[in-house]
């Protein structure tokens, strides 16, 4: 009863955040989430839920959604995908958490010296960003951040940015919860927790999107800078060998 209960929480405040910024969702479900159940039932669960979550964001916002934009981010990802799945064979994941980690907290830093609006960026940004996304997502699981950075980078309302980020992330998230599905990993306990859950789910992000609406195109900027910050010290802090530090004081 007490793993419902902490479940169900833990997946309402995962849908507050997603519902208030248009993601983040995994960043809350994967680690809390793995602290007292198994990682291969976390991983699809965080999947699944995170594709509920972005397709009532798309349905809400649908009007304002950068379809044009979000083609090449998709395009480009399909290619990426492959090749980070070979770096994660050949290069230690935690460089490139290192390295996605760092360029998000520089990031982040540029970003608070200044958040007026940008020009529009050419197209080809889109697709540096898409294969940037699906090298990602192949190597560490992560592809939000690269799309995360073009979409605040463009001059847009903050309708049209959450759109975009809640299209994208919900058709790449047919694929992912696809794969899992085709390779057995969403069993009946994934299922059971998912629906269990679904309530939860579905109040946090009623709290978020009501949250959301309160708030001007600059303060969900700086919310969304805020948010990759926050993402950024946690590949980082995943990256750390913490073993080496334990090594050094003893």
């Amino acid at each position: 009863m007490k793993i419902y209960l902490l479940t169900s929480l833990i997946i309402a405040f995962a849908g507050f955040t997603q519902g208030l910024s248009g993601f983040g969702s995994v960043i809350i479900t994967l680690p809390l989430l793995a602290l007292f159940l198994n990682i291969k039932t976390v991983i699809p669960l965080a999947g699944l839920l995170s594709l509920c979550i972005s397709l009532i964001l798309t349905v809400q916002l649908r009007h304002h959604l950068k379809r044009a934009a979000m083609l090449p981010l998709l395009i480009a990802s399909v290619p990426g995908i492959p090749l980070g799945v070979y770096m994660l064979k050949t290069v230690d994941s935690r460089i490139l958490e290192l390295l996605a980690g760092g360029i998000l907290v520089l990031y982040s830093a540029w970003r608070f010296r200044g958040m007026k609006a940008e020009p529009s960026l050419k197209a080809c940004w889109a697709y540096l960003a898409g294969f940037s996304a699906g090298c990602l997502g192949g190597s560490t699981g992560a592809n939000g951040p690269p799309v995360i950075i073009y979409a605040s980078l463009q001059p847009w309302n903050k309708d049209e940015i959450k759109s975009t980020l809640a299209g994208y992330f919900f058709i790449t998230g047919i694929g992912i919860s696809a794969l899992h599905g085709l390779n057995g990993l969403i069993t009946r306990e994934v299922l059971n927790l998912s629906l269990i859950a679904l309530p939860s789910l579905l109040l946090g992000v009623l709290a978020g999107s009501l949250c959301y609406r309160k708030v001007d195109t600059v303060s969900y900027r700086k919310a969304l800078t805020v948010m990759l910050l926050i993402l950024g010290l946690i590949m980082l802090f995943k990256a750390v060998d913490l073993s080496a530090f334990r090594s050094l004081l003893s």
